[in-house]
C-alpha cells in the first residue's frame, strides 16, 4: 500500500466507496465524479501505478470482463467502453463507461452531476446483479 494514494485507501477501507465487485486481488467501484451514470473503476488491491504492471493481468482482465458482461445487462446495452488513463491517479485502474445511447464523449467537458442518492440508486442495481453469479 502506498500511504498517499486514494484508491490504496479506498482498497483497505479507509475511505468509503459504493464497492461493486470484490475479490482477494481486485476491487471495482463506482465513481464519485463520473462520466456518465455507472461510471466504474476497476483496480488491483495491491498498488502499482500501471496497468502493464499488474503480476496476475490476465486475471484482472477477467475480472473487467465479468463487471462489463453485467453491465450490458443492467443498462441494456450493447455498448460498455473502458478505457485506461492512468494520468489521474497513480495507481492502475479501468475505467468502464456503460453508455445506453451508443455514443459517448471520452474527454467530457464536465463530469455529470451524482447525487449520493442518484450513486445509491445505480450502486443498488449493479451491486445486486453482479451478486446474482
Amino acid at each position: 500500500m502506498k500511504t498517499d494514494c486514494i484508491f490504496c485507501k479506498i482498497s483497505n477501507k479507509e475511505i468509503p466507496a459504493k464497492i461493486i465487485y470484490e475479490d482477494k486481488d481486485f476491487l471495482a467501484f463506482l465513481d464519485i465524479k463520473p462520466w456518465v451514470r455507472g461510471h466504474t473503476l476497476v483496480i488491483p488491491k495491491k498498488h502499482y501505478h500501471w496497468v502493464w504492471e499488474v503480476e496476475n493481468s490476465g486475471r484482472y482482465f477477467e475480472v473487467v470482463s465479468m463487471v462489463a458482461n453485467h453491465y450490458k445487462k443492467v443498462f441494456v446495452t450493447e455498448f460498455v467502453f473502458s478505457f485506461i488513463y492512468g494520468y489521474d491517479v497513480p495507481h492502475a485502474h479501468i475505467h468502464l463507461l456503460p453508455d445506453s445511447r451508443g455514443k459517448i464523449a471520452i474527454y467530457p467537458k464536465e463530469k455529470i452531476e451524482a447525487s449520493p442518492g442518484e450513486l445509491e440508486k445505480v450502486y443498488q442495481k449493479v451491486k445486486l446483479e453482479v451478486q446474482k453469479e
